[in-house]
């Protein structure tokens, strides 16, 4: 059974804000407006409800964290982090790095849920718990430590069948994968775009 949408609504239609409104302006070495990305970030954690295990809290928890970190950034330095590159590189030029490292981290997040998503659509016959697998190996798992491997794990194996999430994302499989491929499409975008910002020399602390 398919959580309660608007009619004829999916999971797209009740985000604050996607990903697909998150503007990255190519005149401007793709700059990233804080608080749209923010906003958006914000509202992905909520996916993480809709594979309804309390083993995905650990993963919530810690992209709230690094949101967090970055807000408090932005509110501090309000017209030095307009942009996701602009807050980085004012803030390291403090000699700094708090909402910087909480970026690298958020990023690595978003970049788990993206490709663990795209492993899915692109293989049908693949279950979310092997998708979300190999996302966490390509991606955190590397970064993290003894402790927190097995927690993050404990996710990765508690994930829905493939049929029982597709369905709790809305009741017509068309238009969620329609609406589900537009929002991905975007995560990876600004997702490419800040790991390529990250791995810069001037964005290193």
């Amino acid at each position: 059974m398919a959580t309660q949408y608007p009619p004829g609504g999916t999971f797209f239609d009740t985000v604050k804000k996607s990903f697909v409104d998150v503007p990255v302006d190519e005149s401007k070495d793709s700059a990233i407006p804080t608080t749209e990305f923010l906003e958006a970030a914000e509202s992905l954690t909520t996916l993480f409800d809709v594979l309804g295990s309390a083993a995905f809290k650990p993963v919530k928890n810690d992209m709230n964290t690094n949101i967090k970190k970055i807000r408090d950034r932005q509110l501090a330095a309000p017209t030095l982090s307009e942009t996701l590159q602009d807050l980085v590189l004012n803030e390291l030029k403090e000699k700094k790095h708090t909402a910087t490292e909480g970026l690298v981290w958020l990023n690595r997040g978003l970049d788990f849920t993206a490709q663990a998503l795209r492993h899915n659509i692109s293989n049908p016959s693949k279950e979310l718990a092997d998708s979300f697998r190999d996302a966490y190996g390509n991606t955190l798992k590397p970064h993290h430590s003894f402790v927190v491997k097995p927690l993050f794990s404990a996710a990765m194996s508690a994930t829905p069948y493939r049929k029982d999430f597709y369905k709790k994302l809305g009741d017509d499989d068309a238009k969620v994968q329609v609406e589900l491929e537009k929002w991905l499409a975007a995560l990876e975008k600004v997702v490419a775009v800040l790991n390529g910002f990250l791995a810069r020399k001037e964005a290193k602390w």
